[in-house]
């Protein structure tokens, strides 16, 4: 009879637990950069915004943050048309080399970044477009490829074959057919996979500091650069503006798709 009880006092302690330890970390950088005082310290030394308007005045810092956004836009637009093709190809074809191409899809987890950085960095100043914006979000893009591609593929295997079917058989031609009945029908994948995309060329570090200079340096490389001389509660600042980039991709995935869509997708 106590054992229904036992089992959910357990489950809820859990995930309280797990609530407070991923939380944590977030309330602590937030209420840091919030601090008066001249160093970063939780609870904060008082409340002031002055290391928000101090960023603001920080011209490097607002030329990395632009230049990460033109970087992940770059990642996003590449991600979309390669991503959901080479999805459509993945689950409706059979292609010679299907196991290859699978095995590629899980290089992201068996190759080092750091490989991948080095290699790219070769790569591109063997074809002398090293310390540039746009390679940076091609390579980010290439990296983060099969995030995309496991996306939309997640919706491609819930789409029903026979809307396509009917759109043929009222005489519609397969360009139309795609944008007309697939490309909406898959369209929830796409728009997730494209946030996905865009978080995470955003947060790039690894990469990205083997192929920027002091040019083209994004935020992330922007804030390790900072940190390897003092770090003061700007850099606490500047965290929260990932946060609220983080939060804002989440309000845009509930208003475009829906949580809950996307969560019985996954």
């Amino acid at each position: 009879m106590n054992l229904m009880p036992s089992k959910n006092w357990v489950l809820w302690t859990l995930v309280t637990f797990s609530l407070i330890t991923l939380s944590l970390p977030t309330i602590i950088i937030i209420g840091a950069s919030f601090t008066s005082g001249e160093i970063i310290q939780f609870p904060p030394d008082g409340f002031s915004l002055r290391w928000y308007e101090r960023l603001w005045q920080l011209d490097d810092f607002k030329d990395a943050f632009l230049r990460t956004l033109h970087v992940s836009f770059i990642c996003t637009l590449v991600a979309i048309p390669v991503g959901t093709l080479a999805a459509l190809a993945c689950v409706r074809y059979r292609m010679r080399f299907q196991q290859t191409i699978q095995v590629y899809l899980l290089l992201p987890f068996t190759i080092p970044l750091v490989v991948s950085g080095i290699a790219m960095m070769i790569f591109f100043g063997e074809i002398r477009i090293l310390g540039q914006i746009w390679p940076v979000g091609v390579a980010l893009c290439l990296i983060n490829l099969p995030f995309m591609i496991w996306s939309v593929s997640s919706t491609v295997n819930g789409l029903d074959p026979e809307l396509e079917n009917a759109a043929h058989s009222c005489g519609a031609p397969p360009v139309q057919t795609f944008f007309a009945v697939t490309l909406p029908a898959v369209m929830p994948g796409v728009i997730t996979g494209a946030l996905l995309m865009f978080i995470l060329a955003f947060n790039e570090f690894l990469v990205s500091l083997f192929l920027t200079d002091a040019r083209t340096v994004t935020l992330p490389v922007q804030i390790y650069n900072s940190i390897r001389s003092v770090i003061t509660p700007d850099l606490a600042a500047v965290s929260v503006v990932y946060i609220v980039v983080a939060l804002l991709a989440v309000w845009l995935l509930d208003r475009l798709v829906g949580l809950d869509i996307f969560l019985k997708s996954r």
